[in-house]
């Protein structure tokens, strides 16, 4: 068949390219794995099987990828396939091709990469969780004032704010190990759509290939691309939290706020201001997640309103898209956790600044609440009048203030001395006295620390059976096909 010039240069000659760089491998391991379920079962003879895996053996993938379009062959496939022709005769080589198609091994080379890519993306949450947790022990006291609303609102301490990112990151592996569930099983022997009437044994192709075992239905082994929009879904969920994460670091690194300061290593100065401390590598970890997020969006609409069955629109065409947005995720959160392990926070100043803005005052509020039973409506009035009572007159004591507010509003005024008004107004007891699950006290931030810790260790157990799981199927396929 002659193909139009236009259709090989902006459709066959990309995909040949993306092919080569993304499926190559999977294609080969493939061949090899459906060889031996050939054999196996009976399918093809002990000499065919035997032509068969010299023919694969002969073939350098180096070669291949260094060779150009040539378009008397449709695709990456085809070429193979010649070669196997060249290497053991057509009659011989059509064997390999019994009980499969075109469609089963693109479906089946697309989740072998899939896999793969989910897993890097784990194992670069898992660094992240690291560097944070890391920091977590450090600043299990660093108390500082955190914002809602883009407003200042309540102390807290560096460890608590860094432990709900790292809460966000565990909730983001458990739906990249769902993900990975999902996409680790074998489409191979669905062939074009409805299967096959030859005895082959699907078990064992997904066996040998690695994976947890062969999908079910074989119209949806090759029309699905749920179990793709699952993964990129949970790529997306951890970008866009990180996203976040990121908005607040570069927030944090002004001169303005001066919370935070990276290593020389990832801050670049200005060419005409010597002065700049730029944190270059968090902007660049802005831009390139929220590209990946694009990606990710992309790939949901590519795939939105196609048909429920064999098109193009899930393959080679969008393929190399996954790759990208799961390429850019990986770079942004490994940069990202690169750079928190050299981040500095300077305790002291941080503290120092945690109670201005009135940031406190909800313990006040919770005191008069505790010692007098007032109403937290009234409590809340009360504190509420201090503001603009000391606006007023910022030289009159607290105690004074305190006492007026209260018996204007309570009916009756409330002694304290302006010592246990500094100890209550102060951002350490504040944080303190917040002994709730999951809240900033430090011995609450211990807790929750050792449980992330553990929480980690099993995730990155998980991460290495999954990817040991890999290696020795490939032992395995190699064993079995040298056998042959």
């Amino acid at each position: 068949m002659k193909f139009a010039p236009e259709y090989v240069a902006c459709v066959l000659n990309e995909n040949f390219e993306d092919a080569k760089e993304l499926f190559l491998s999977p294609l080969m391991a493939i061949h090899y794995a459906h060889l031996v379920m050939l054999a196996s079962q009976l399918i093809v003879s002990a000499d065919e099987a035997h032509a068969l895996r010299a023919a694969l053996d002969s073939i350098s993938q180096a070669d291949i990828r260094s060779t150009k379009f040539d378009p008397a062959c449709e695709d990456l496939f085809y070429y193979v396939e010649r070669l196997i022709v060249e290497a053991c005769g057509d009659g011989v080589a059509g064997r390999l091709h019994t009980a499969r198609s075109r469609n089963d091994i693109d479906m089946t080379m697309y989740r072998m990469r899939q896999r793969e890519f989910i897993l890097r993306l784990l194992a670069a949450s898992f660094e992240l969780r690291r560097a944070l947790l890391d920091l977590v022990d450090r600043h299990r006291d660093t108390v500082f004032a955190v914002h809602t609303h883009t407003q200042r609102a309540q102390p807290t301490t560096v460890a608590h704010y860094l432990l709900a990112v790292v809460e966000q990151l565990e909730r983001d592996a458990r739906r990249l190990n769902s993900a990975y569930e999902g996409t680790n099983r074998c489409p191979l022997g669905a062939c074009a759509i409805t299967g096959t009437g030859f005895p082959i044994d699907r078990q064992l192709t997904s066996d040998l290939l690695g994976f947890g075992g062969p999908t079910g239905n074989t119209y949806g082994s090759i029309a699905t691309v749920d179990y793709l929009l699952e993964s990129t879904s949970a790529a997306s969920v951890l970008l866009a939290g990180l996203g976040r994460f990121i908005q607040d670091l570069l927030l944090w690194c002004t001169s303005e706020f001066n919370y935070v300061r990276f290593g020389d290593g990832f801050v670049q100065s200005s060419s005409i201001m010597p002065q700049k401390r730029n944190p270059v590598a968090i902007e660049h970890a802005r831009a390139i997640g929220s590209k990946a997020l694009g990606h990710a969006q992309a790939v949901l609409m590519s795939v939105h309103n196609t048909p429920f069955g064999d098109i193009v629109d899930t393959e080679d065409d969008l393929q190399p898209l996954v790759f990208s947005m799961f390429g850019d995720a990986t770079r942004t959160v490994k940069l990202v956790a690169a750079a928190m392990a050299t981040a500095e926070f300077d305790a002291k100043r941080l503290e120092a600044r945690a109670a201005d803005g009135w940031t406190t005052l909800t313990e006040l509020a919770d005191t008069l609440v505790r010692d007098h039973h007032v109403p937290f409506r009234t409590a809340h009035a009360i504190a509420a009048r201090l503001i603009s009572a000391r606006q007023q007159d910022p030289r009159r004591p607290l105690s004074a203030l305190v006492a007026e507010a209260s018996r204007d509003l309570a009916g009756a005024p409330l002694a304290y001395s302006d010592d246990a008004l500094a100890e209550i107004l102060s951002p350490r007891h504040f944080v303190n006295v917040r002994r709730t699950l999951g809240g900033p006290a430090p011995e609450q931030t211990a807790r929750a620390a050792e449980a992330s810790r553990a929480e980690l260790a099993a995730d990155e157990l998980w991460w290495k059976k999954a990817t040991n799981a890999l290696a020795d199927a490939e032992r395995r396929l190699t064993e079995r096909s040298a056998s042959l």
